[in-house]
């Protein structure tokens, strides 16, 4: 934890060589008739509330046993679903969260298997270093990337980003060229009431920045974003019931109105939509 906050520090004083250029593109207007140190250190804060809310740095183990079978009936499909905790169900009952959720949409016409690979308190470029590794020998047919609100909170620089999503697209599709991908980008961070009020413009704003990326990546190598934060975003801030115990994650209910944009996304991507 210690080396994770010097790290969140020297990347929120814009120590990195993408960081300093793109704190004045997602700070709040209003920060900068104040002095820049003002708006350092919100990221700072922000950095730091996130390492301590986060109850993983991303390399934990992948968990066993959050596979399965759904549907009977179809065509054969392999679903692969990588990712964070949103991923993982953190917040509610993991039958009830997106992965097992989206896996019975797709079983309604196919015979699917599910393999699920997040962790909770991921950041993209574990999925490379973690994830895929965990994931080699399967083909998939369909991949769900659920992946950005722990890089938002970190202050990831959206550059490193961009090049890890390429080198996630580009394994995947050497294993299967056809592969059908879905990103998810961060949902809205500032809508959790775990996030302090100070801090929740510059959440968001960030959370803007990141979409923006991988909106364009998707549009670039041929994927399909699922635009949680802008469909759901409005609904978990008029309504903190979405959310679960820890005032942080969805629950049940948050991940169902998720999982509606996400079959939506994924009937897309493989020609159902």
């Amino acid at each position: 934890m210690v080396a994770d906050g010097v790290n969140g520090v020297r990347r929120a004083r814009g120590l990195g060589s993408c960081a300093s250029s793109e704190v004045a593109e997602f700070a709040p207007t209003w920060l900068w008739s104040c002095k820049t140190g003002v708006v350092l250190k919100l990221m700072v804060s922000l950095t730091m509330f996130a390492i301590m809310a986060t109850p993983t740095t991303g390399q934990a183990q992948v968990q066993e046993g959050r596979g399965g079978q759904y549907g009977a009936d179809g065509a054969p499909l392999s679903y692969l679903v990588l990712g964070d905790s949103t991923a993982a169900g953190v917040g509610a009952d993991y039958q009830q969260g997106i992965a097992v959720s989206s896996a019975k949409a797709l079983g309604a016409s196919r015979s699917v298997t599910m393999t699920n690979v997040s962790v909770s308190g991921a950041r993209i470029r574990n999925v490379v270093r973690l994830q895929l590794p965990a994931a080699a020998g399967g083909r998939p047919d369909v991949v769900l990337l659920s992946v950005g609100a722990n890089d938002v909170t970190h202050l990831t620089c959206v550059r490193s980003m961009r090049s890890d999503l390429r080198e996630i697209v580009t394994k995947l599709r050497s294993v299967n060229p056809d592969v059908a991908i879905v990103i998810t980008g961060s949902p809205d961070m500032g809508s959790p009431p775990r996030i302090p009020r100070l801090l929740r413009g510059i959440a968001s704003r960030r959370t803007v920045v990141v979409n923006r990326m991988f909106v364009a990546e998707a549009k670039s190598l041929g994927l399909m974003f699922a635009p949680i934060a802008r469909e759901t975003g409005p609904l978990f801030r008029k309504d903190p019931s979405l959310f679960g115990e820890d005032r942080f994650h969805p629950n049940e209910r948050g991940y169902a109105i998720w999982t509606s944009v996400l079959n939506a996304a994924l009937a897309v991507a493989l020609g159902k939509g």
